[in-house]
């Protein structure tokens, strides 16, 4: 990621890759490639546990 030109003083680079990644690792969880929960509130919790899988 190269800085723009002409750019004076503090830039915000995009960091996309970042959030990509943090998907990329969740998914590697076998509950969360599929959308198995009928409801949202099923499947957040399995979110929350591939986080703290991660974290650990």
């Amino acid at each position: 990621m190269s800085r723009p030109k002409g750019a004076q003083g503090f830039v915000i680079l995009p960091r996309r890759w970042v959030v990509e990644r943090s998907w990329a690792w969740w998914m590697h969880a076998r509950r969360n490639a599929r959308d198995y929960e009928t409801l949202p509130a099923h499947s957040e919790p399995m979110l929350t546990i591939a986080a703290i899988t991660l974290m650990t």
